[in-house]
């Protein structure tokens, strides 16, 4: 009998019925160990499929509809390929969060959200270096990184809105946000050499908004369709492969250099990128593997950064009254010293609108985010099984009326308040950097964000640069645009502007 090759109508039938009868056995199987908990839409395998796909478009009403209903305990929400698993409770949270990394992971659990494994390398997936690197190389060095990120700030800043004079302007904000962070990080990333080259620039940006967007996509493919994923990766592929172009000579030279003298040379760079290329040389990694890092760094920065800075002003924009006891805390100190990492401690009032902006706000809707390689029983007896998802609900919580009187109401000085009212050792819980069960922006515990003390000085160099030069407001006093919750991310509008101009008083 003659065996004919399918065509591409019967191949795409086939996988129409094949697709959902898989789904259905992974979601039945995987739901084994957690039938005991309640579920915020369905838990039969075909519907939870459709659960999923509803969790794309509302996952914030989602959690906090389990939030409110399971207050204390926990519950279940379906996504394409595994279940999350919700915690509520601040114990259950501080158990999870100490939980040892073989039993809980919270690095490749970071990594499948992004699908670094696409859109990276598949070793900037399997073995998260950067993490270390950034933990050694950044936190270690912020007094250095700082004075040459604030120099790339005020030289980027001039650079686009340095024109804008008495006139009002309007100025679209998350662009603008995505360009200053991309030169001031990468100024301490590769170097002043490479930071201010426009081609790098553009693609450090792009790739950014690119991976952003490959993760929604391949967020709707379960794991066996992800050999799909090259499909739908081109953008990213064609972004290494020019990274290398623009960087490679430089990583080259360096590796040349290493090669004659070894680590400790005269004059060796101190940019994150020459950490990246000693630790890949010990671990065996080619120049592949250097580019790809660079642009997880990249990415990392640009996108949680320029989002963040961008809620924050779009709170500034929308409440213009805030801008003036902001501008005389930040006076008050640089009368005395120039702007420095040690002077950034002295502006509680700024430290405190950033917290209130990030606990309105969030970064993302789940953090405390682990991953599950095999079944792991709390002490609560729940056991979850493998290639599960667990973390809290960042906004539930961070809007608790219990937790946070007034919830609903932007209030910059609700830490300052705090911070006032306990010794000096007390209040410091209630830094913007600070983390604890009741504020997850930054993650908690220690897979908080290793690259929160360098981001924040950032952010707060920006605000400053920004507050001390120029007036801002929305257009017809309109209110701060909504924000879009996509998956278990959150995104300030890209497209909302705001009017500029030369500080008046």
């Amino acid at each position: 009998m003659i065996s004919l090759p399918m065509s591409t109508a019967q191949y795409l039938y086939a996988l129409a019925v094949a697709l959902p009868l898989y789904v259905m056995l992974t979601k039945w199987r995987s739901t084994k160990g957690l039938r005991s908990l309640p579920t915020v839409g369905h838990d039969l395998p075909l519907l939870s499929y459709i659960s999923a796909f509803k969790f794309a478009s509302h996952a914030r009403e989602m959690l906090n509809e389990g939030y409110q209903k399971y207050k204390g305990e926990m519950f279940k929400i379906a996504m394409q390929d595994r279940w999350l698993v919700v915690l509520t409770n601040p114990e259950t949270i501080e158990e999870v969060r100490k939980m040892p990394d073989d039993k809980l992971d919270f690095i490749h659990a970071a990594m499948d959200t992004i699908e670094a494994r696409y859109t990276f390398s598949p070793e900037t997936h399997n073995d998260p270096f950067v993490v270390g690197v950034v933990q050694s190389h950044l936190t270690k060095h912020l007094d250095f990184s700082f004075d040459e990120a604030h120099d790339e700030v005020m030289a980027s800043f001039n650079d686009k809105i340095g024109n804008i004079d008495n006139d009002w302007t309007l100025v679209r904000i998350l662009p603008l946000a995505q360009y200053v962070v991309s030169r001031a990080s990468n100024r301490v990333f590769v170097g002043s050499q490479i930071c201010r080259v426009p081609e790098y620039i553009d693609l450090a940006v792009r790739h950014t908004v690119e991976v952003s967007n490959t993760r929604k996509i391949l967020g709707w493919f379960p794991g066996v369709t992800r050999h799909l994923a090259p499909l739908f990766t081109s953008d990213s592929n064609k972004a290494h492969e020019t990274c290398k172009t623009l960087i490679g000579p430089v990583i080259k030279e360096r590796l040349r250099i290493h090669k004659e003298v070894g680590n400790n040379w005269e004059d060796k760079p101190r940019d994150v990128m020459q950490s990246v290329i000693e630790v890949c040389l010990s671990k065996g990694y080619d120049i592949d593997v250097m580019v790809a890092t660079v642009l997880l760094l990249n990415f990392v920065s640009i996108h949680n950064t320029s989002n963040s800075f961008t809620q924050a002003l779009f709170h500034l924009a929308g409440q213009p009254k805030y801008i003036a006891p902001l501008r005389a805390e930040i006076a008050s100190v640089l009368e005395k010293e120039d702007l420095s990492k040690n002077a950034l401690a002295k502006m509680p009032k700024l430290d405190s609108f950033m917290r209130e902006s990030q606990r309105v706000n969030g970064t993302g809707l789940v953090h405390v985010l682990r991953k599950t390689f095999k079944p792991v029983t709390l002490s609560n007896g729940i056991t979850i099984p493998a290639d599960t998802f667990i973390g809290a609900p960042l906004l539930s919580i961070q809007h608790d009326e219990e937790l946070y009187p007034g919830s609903e109401t932007f209030d910059p000085w609700r830490s300052t308040e705090k911070r006032d009212k306990l010794i000096s050792s007390e209040g410091m819980k209630y830094q913007y950097v600070s983390t604890s069960p009741e504020y997850l922006a930054f993650g908690h515990g220690k897979h908080a964000c290793p690259g929160r003390f360098f981001a924040a000085n950032e952010i707060k160099s920006m605000l400053i640069h920004l507050i001390m030069n120029y007036d801002m407001k929305f257009e017809n006093d309109a209110g701060r645009p909504q924000n879009a919750h996509i998956f278990m991310q959150t995104y300030p509008s890209s497209t909302a502007e705001v009017l500029f101009r030369k500080r008046q008083m």
